[in-house]
Formats: C-alpha cells, structure tokens, sequence
C-alpha cells in the first residue's frame, strides 16, 4: 500500500494514557498542531481513548436546543464541549479510539478533499482487516453525517457508523481527526438519543453502533494493533510517547 495522504515519510508515536480530563484531551491535539506549524514538533500520529465527551459543532452551539442538550448530555455523563472542526455532534468514550495525524504543510487547505478520501480508505481498510464489511461513504440518518464516514454492515443490518473524521487547518500545518467507535454502543446510541432531540435535529439511532456490534471480539486493543500495523506499512516510526496532557 503507498502512502494514501501522500505525506511525511515517518511519524513521531504519541500513545496518550487515559485521562480524566475531556476538555485537555481535545484541546491537546490543536496545541500539538500549532507545534508541528512552527516545526516545534515533528509530524505526529497520536493515539488515545478518550474520556466520555460529546463534541458540539460550531452550528450546534448557535441553535435554540443547546442548553438543553449539553445538560442531557452530562446527565448521561458526557463531557460537552464545542469542537473547533466542523460537523454536528458526536459522542465517545474509553470504547473508542481517537486517531490525530499532524503534519507540516506550506498550504494546509490544499488536498483537504483528497485526505478525507484518502483516509476513509485507509480507516475502511483498517476496520476490514480486523473482519468487518467496512465501507466509505454517508449513512442515510446518521448522527454528524458525513460524505466520507466509514460505516459497516452485517448481514442485513442497517449499516452504522464506525469511523467519524474531521479536519484542522493552521497556517503551516493540517490535523486529521478521526474517531473510531470499537466498544460499548449503547450510551453512546442514548445520549446521542437526547441530544439530538434537544437540538431538534432528525437523525436514525440506529446508525450509531460499534465495532464489536459487527464483529463479536473486536476490542480497542485489536483495532489499535492493526492500525500501526497499517501504518507501518506506508510510514517509519519515531518513539512512543504520551504526549503529556497539561
């Protein structure tokens, strides 16, 4: 496989351990964007599972419901927080795998498109390896829709999402964003239930599922060793490191 996103030729590892802190975690990936664009850091991959948090949009946040569902959602015990990157809201937590991929770029709006479709694939490729039908492409319905989404399917389950991403651009470097949902599904269908009522938005619950909802056994574990493995494959590895949540 070549290097789909056609970028560096080797990858700084940063394994963050879990933290208690949703807003640090997110927060941590612009911080590490904004280093990568003055050359303070090298390219980066960095990996962690997130604590539970419910990713507003920007268009969220202007809209009538928002009180309302940023208290369903810490009722259900989802941190809120308005994301910077675009899209509607989305829900994880320690059953998911947040990927960060920085990189240098002297125009970092040029080929945003193109990564999106580059690692849709490379995602939809990640998940197959690991025995799902995994797909690139829009669910009809789903919660934070999205054209280049990675959903699966089983037998003849309405397919759900597994993979949603999002972009970060700064002048000098670009952020590709990626959640992909393994584990435990069902407080993530439920809060997203109440938030999205409060929003008043129209969406298909049964869109949100997990990995392991597919494909019985799948853990973040598993998913997460054949990602590097993936990687592996197109990029070299610098040393792995947390990335130390302020």
């Amino acid at each position: 496989m070549s290097n789909t996103w056609q970028g560096a030729a080797e990858l700084a590892l940063a394994l963050d351990p879990p933290s208690h802190d949703a807003a640090a975690e997110l927060a941590r990936g612009i911080a590490l964007l904004r280093e990568v664009a003055v050359g303070a850091r090298p390219p980066t991959l960095r990996l962690y599972r997130p604590s539970p948090t419910l990713a507003f949009g920007q268009r969220d946040a202007r809209l009538p419901g928002f009180a309302e569902a940023a208290a369903a959602s810490t009722r259900h015990g989802f941190v809120p927080l308005v994301r910077r990157a675009g899209g509607r809201a989305a829900a994880y937590h320690r059953g998911c795998l947040v990927v960060d991929h920085i990189e240098p770029a002297p125009d970092a709006v040029l080929g945003t498109r193109a990564r999106f479709a580059a690692f849709g694939d490379f995602f939809a490729g990640v998940l197959s390896d690991v025995g799902l039908d995994a797909r690139v492409g829009e669910v009809p319905g789903e919660y934070c829709p999205g054209e280049y989404s990675v959903h699966g399917r089983s037998g003849g389950t309405p397919a759900v999402k597994l993979v949603g991403t999002a972009q970060r651009v700064v002048a000098g470097a670009w952020l590709f964003s990626s959640v992909i949902v393994v584990e435990d599904s069902v407080p993530l269908r439920a809060v997203l239930a109440d938030v999205y009522s409060a929003l008043g938005l129209e969406w298909q619950p049964s869109t949100a599922g997990a990995a392991e909802d597919l494909a019985p056994g799948v853990t973040v574990a598993v998913v997460e060793a054949a990602l590097l493995k993936a990687y592996g494959a197109v990029v070299g590895f610098g040393e792995a490191r947390p990335t130390n949540l302020p």
